[in-house]
């Protein structure tokens, strides 16, 4: 049947959402050998620039990523009851969260959310690199991000039209 060009490259990253980052690091290191590992929280006062479910970012968590191979995992553990991370370790439990693609049409495929008024469950820019998840967690049975490069790289990032500046 007829189809389109792929709008998704790669896989770039599997976010795991976990009750507590410490002692679920420790099992993937002692089980599987999986690090090292980069630990960082993200919350209002470090991503300014970032809404949930189109309004500014409210809840704290913390994270952590290693390589598996060419794949990122990322773990996060919320630290309080507010945004996506909390409300899907309340409702679902530990388990896979979302997954990063990567897209040579970032605006193209936003903008294409955006025209159907969807609204992102986590929206806007972090360490530089605009990020969007898109609203597919009902429609494809999980959030996929898509994002406009990664962070350091020479990029311009534009307003998804969720973010607190418009």
């Amino acid at each position: 049947f007829p189809t389109r060009e792929p709008e998704l490259t790669q896989t770039g990253q599997i976010g795991m959402v976990v009750r507590d980052l410490d002692a679920t690091i420790r099992r993937y290191v002692d089980d599987f050998g999986i690090g090292p590992w980069t630990i960082f929280e993200v919350g209002p006062e470090n991503a300014p620039n970032l809404m949930h479910d189109g309004k500014p970012l409210e809840g704290k968590c913390r994270s952590a990523a290693a390589m598996v191979g060419s794949v990122m995992w990322e773990l996060t553990q919320p630290l309080d009851d507010k945004g996506i991370f909390a409300r899907f370790l309340a409702e679902k439990g530990e388990g896979v969260h979302h997954i990063a693609v990567h897209t040579a049409n970032y605006h193209g495929l936003v903008a294409e959310f955006e025209q159907r008024g969807e609204t992102f469950p986590l929206s806007g820019s972090f360490a530089g690199v605009g990020v969007a998840y898109l609203p597919t967690d009902k429609t494809h049975g999980v959030l996929l991000e898509v994002f406009s490069g990664m962070p350091g790289e020479a990029q311009d990032v534009i307003d998804t039209g969720n973010s607190p500046e418009r």
